[in-house]
């Protein structure tokens, strides 16, 4: 199955590519990736599209294998990035960090990195009542998010109106304007943190048989538990220093490959590429849906999401998951 998933983003990264106002034949994308086309479009290819195809699928698998960690290690389908505080902590720390200071590029990763981890510090913090439970841990996320939207409409409304609208942009989760070296530390956080958030599959399985069990396998329940919610923080605040907090993404991302390939290191692998195949597909339809307009890929993973997570309360709330 992690095999069809990455022929399918293959599939429509080659899509993505070829799709534009100076439309370009697979054959002449192809050539262009090996450097045998011709200057305007090894231009229009390398220089114009290739960029924010990469961001699309790094930034979707980061997102996809985040959902796929804090859903895992608490145990609760809510418990994504975008519902536990994690993403409105880094919308936060970015409106200030571009608002208040003008930062962008590395040192915006690097202050959107380090202020997600404190806010992520401090839900865990709260949340510990000799372990973590499930709702709690989501019920004090939700609040935590409630509040950074709070700062963050504050830092709107004393900014002046041109950086009001590039944050409202970031905010919402764009891949219009990528940074070239915004692009290059996401892809080096990438290659550490990815393998990271693999190999602690066998132990996040133990963890999904009870803390009891999973200590008499040898693994370090709370030690385990810290390292997930380091490295999915960590995924997710790379994600969002490049792309702003794309809505819905890791919600998704897990429960469409545990249904898919069960849990497990492999449940994580395609929880990425379903991530990247999610945003890779919401790009294009916020490119080209509407002929002349392109729209934020926020935007478009807002309309898909919203309707699945209302699905999710109500299932949730009837069958009493969640721990």
């Amino acid at each position: 199955m992690a095999l069809i998933l990455s022929a399918l983003v293959v599939l429509v990264a080659a899509v993505s590519l070829s799709l534009g106002a100076a439309a370009v034949s697979p054959g002449d994308v192809l050539a262009a990736l090996v450097g045998q086309a011709d200057r305007l479009t090894q231009f229009v290819i390398l220089e114009l599209r290739l960029p924010r195809l990469l961001a699309a699928v790094l930034v979707g698998g980061c997102l996809g294998l985040s959902g796929a960690l804090f859903q895992s290690v608490v145990r609760n389908p809510l418990a994504s990035p975008d519902i536990i505080g994690i993403t409105s902590s880094a919308s936060a720390t970015g409106a200030i960090a571009l608002v208040w200071f003008g930062l962008s590029g590395l040192a915006l990763s690097g202050v959107v990195l380090a202020g997600t981890l404190v806010a992520a510090l401090l839900i865990y913090l709260l949340a510990w009542r000799r372990g973590i439970s499930g709702y709690r841990f989501v019920l004090i996320g939700i609040g935590f998010a409630a509040l950074t939207a709070g700062l963050v409409s504050y830092v709107l409304t004393r900014a002046d109106l041109t950086d009001v609208q590039r944050a409202l942009v970031w905010i919402t989760g764009s891949l219009n304007n990528i940074d070239t070296v915004a692009l290059i530390v996401l892809a080096a956080s990438a290659a550490v943190l990815v393998p990271a958030a693999l190999l602690l599959g066998r132990p996040l399985s133990a963890l999904g048989l009870g803390d009891d069990v999973a200590a008499a396998t040898g693994v370090r329940v709370e030690r385990t538990r810290l390292v997930v919610v380091f490295v999915g923080v960590a995924l997710a605040a790379v994600a969002v220093a490049t792309a702003g907090p794309v809505a819905f993404v890791a919600l998704v991302g897990a429960p469409i490959a545990r249904r898919l390939v069960g849990r497990g290191s492999l449940a994580l692998v395609s929880s990425a590429l379903v991530g990247a195949l999610v945003l890779v597909v919401s790009d294009v339809v916020a490119q080209f849906a509407v002929p002349g307009v392109s729209f934020p890929v926020g935007v478009v993973t807002g309309i898909v999401g919203a309707p699945y997570l209302i699905w999710l309360l109500i299932r949730t709330n009837r069958t009493g998951l969640g721990g």
